[in-house]
């Protein structure tokens, strides 16, 4: 949610910093802006609307010269999305320029305050009364700049990511984070600043990633000072190499980020259980469980807590869990298990999932089970994120960048962590037999095949898609490990294509949603040949005889539900909790399809953002 990015070095900054938005554009955003500056002029150029809408903008500028320079995607919260509220926003002297994701929680007071003193705002943002806090401090302290911003920010309330540069010393580029990622490229005399890694990878693979609480003094000529902001003390810089690849950030040839990632699946589902899976040995290997084997053993019951999709997964795990382990679990929304002073247990294990791990619901919600003593554990996908560092251990789920906003392989991956996992603590506490155990590991072994033969069929579901295009509502059902499926079927169809789509228990569709069966409501059955498979079927007839448009999520060589259904989309046969892993591929492709046949941008859909780190 909302993006950062800075140059300060040698080069030309305007297409570094440009260049830095456009890999951004997949975190969600309603507005752009840049600040260029060269010595002596300051260009600031900010808009509504997309990055090339700024760039379009950029062109009228007289220059477009500087060697530091900040840009910003604004996901709007105080204030509406238009130009005066854009960032970058600068002070009352024109000195400082700040850009800044998060929420000033107490900017109202502060704002107040800044008035009394004569201070005057152009925009609505909380971001603009923080700039000129900071320059008040500087003029009444006479203090140097990273100083005003660490006494300052000492008298927030919030979250944030900022990243602040005075015109009167144009050799150096402020920046702190609380709640909000930064990470700090190093590159040979030049730095760059950005809310994750992408948009300098083709610069420098050495990077620097802010801790909650900290800040940094980056000037050229000169080595980064990281301090606390709380109490001032130094912190040692840590300097990382990125793993990440240009290759894992571009389309590669794919007409949208979402596609490429729906067809990713079987290797990133292979990623997440290579080395940890050794079916010819009979072993799981996951340094987070094993190391804290006896919290899983004795826990009383399992918490999952999450948000979108990632709750989805959860849900899912929940049946795998119970299934094969026998620990009770529950799953929680994050953002409300942070609010309604929840029962919480040493004993408990909390897992919290997030394909970002900075989601600010799901990190409440980890920091809340901590001071009750629960032992928390993460599953997550980006290398160094919060929640990887607040958990006492976790997992990785090894999917790769996921730009795409509606999450596609973060859901399957996530659910092969958690079924490593289930497997993991079922093996250790005697639930499973040896045999047992080997088939499970069999079984995961084949799914990344079985979900390239799923992907087989998008020719087909895109003609699907095309017959649908036009509903104005979908129904989606599923029973059992199914039932997550379908509320993540119908999740991806809201995302992306807009239309309303609902996703229930079949079992639970004569208990209401039944009345708005007609022959304009296409209902989505998942009707694999396992589990509840007959009574799915009874559910398809009542669908039928009211003359839904029934599709059907159906095993290879299905017969009965291909006589109700009017279309059918087959998937390979497998165990009956890894089919969520297979029948979730049609669902992600029909949304798709559905969403490009209706002109949508599926990759950033609107009002969304990929990392919600704001509440």
């Amino acid at each position: 949610m909302c993006g950062i990015v800075g140059y300060i070095g040698k080069r030309d900054a305007y297409p570094i910093v440009l260049n830095g938005l456009k890999r951004l554009e997949y975190r969600g955003y309603d507005s752009a802006g840049i600040a260029l500056y060269d010595g002596d002029n300051l260009t600031v150029c900010k808009t509504k609307g997309k990055v090339a809408d700024l760039e379009t903008k950029m062109q009228n500028e007289s220059s477009i010269i500087g060697n530091i320079g900040i840009g910003h995607t604004r996901w709007a919260t105080h204030g509406v999305p238009n130009d005066v509220n854009s960032h970058p926003h600068y002070s009352n002297s024109g000195n400082l320029v700040i850009i800044h994701n998060g929420i000033i929680e107490n900017y109202d007071p502060l704002k107040k305050e800044l008035i009394k003193r004569g201070y005057t705002f152009k925009s609505d943002t909380d971001t603009e009364v923080l700039v000129n806090l900071i320059e008040d401090v500087q003029i009444q302290q006479n203090v140097k700049l990273g100083k005003a911003v660490q006494i300052a920010l000492n008298q927030t309330i919030g979250a944030y990511a900022i990243a602040v540069f005075d015109k009167n010393k144009p050799d150096e580029i402020v920046v702190a984070r609380l709640g909000s990622p930064l990470a700090i490229g190093v590159g040979d005399d030049e730095f760059f600043i950005a809310s994750d890694a992408s948009p300098f990878l083709e610069f420098t693979k050495n990077a620097i990633y802010l801790e909650d609480g900290e800040m940094a003094v980056i000037r050229t000529h000169k080595e980064i000072k990281i301090r606390k902001i709380h109490d001032d003390s130094l912190v040692d810089p840590y300097i990382q190499e990125l793993q990440m690849n240009l290759e894992e950030i571009e389309k590669g040839g794919y007409d949208h980020f979402m596609l490429k990632e729906i067809y990713e699946q079987p290797q990133a589902i292979r990623d997440t259980f290579r080395g940890r899976m050794l079916p010819d040995q009979g072993l799981i290997k996951m340094a987070g469980i094993d190391d804290h084997i006896d919290k899983f053993i004795n826990a009383k019951r399992i918490v999952i807590v999450a948000c979108g999709t990632s709750w989805h997964a959860g849900l899912v795990a929940e049946y795998i869990i119970e299934e094969l382990a026998r620990v009770p679990v529950e799953v929680e929304y994050a953002s409300e298990f942070r609010y309604r002073n929840p029962v919480i247990d040493k004993d408990d294990v909390i897992i919290a999932i997030s394909q970002s791990g900075e989601t600010a619901d799901t990190m409440a919600a980890i920091k809340l089970a901590k001071e009750n003593g629960a032992f928390v554990f993460g599953v997550c996908n980006v290398v160094g994120s919060s929640i990887s560092r607040e958990t006492h251990a976790g997992a990785y789920t090894h999917a790769g960048p996921e730009i795409g906003v509606a999450s596609t392989k973060a859901f399957t991956t996530q659910i092969t962590v958690l079924t490593l996992i289930a497997l993991q603590i079922a093996k250790k506490k005697g639930k499973i037999s040896t045999s047992e155990f080997h088939k499970y590991l069999v079984e995961l072994e084949s799914i990344p095949n079985k979900v390239k033969k799923a992907l087989k069929s998008n020719d087909l579901i895109e003609q699907v898609a095309h017959a649908y295009k036009d509903s104005k509502n979908c129904l989606y059902l599923g029973r059992g490990f199914n039932f997550p499926v379908a509320l993540e079927g119908a999740l991806k169809l809201k995302e992306i294509s807009y239309i309303h789509a609902e996703g229930y228990p079949a079992a639970e569709m004569k208990h209401g949603p039944i009345a708005l069966i007609d022959s304009q409501m296409p209902v989505v059955v998942i009707a694999t040949k396992k589990g509840h498979y007959e009574k799915v079927v009874s559910n398809i007839q009542e669908i039928k005889s009211r003359e839904g448009k029934i599709i059907g999520i159906v095993t290879e060589g299905d017969v009965d539900v291909r006589d109700l259904a009017d279309h059918v989309i087959e998937v390979p046969d497998t165990l009956e909790c890894l089919t969520p892993l297979l029948t979730t591929i049609p669902l992600q492709l029909l949304s798709y399809h559905i969403a490009i046949a209706l002109g949508r941008n599926v990759d950033q859909p609107r009002n969304l953002a990929k990392s919600v780190t704001v509440e």
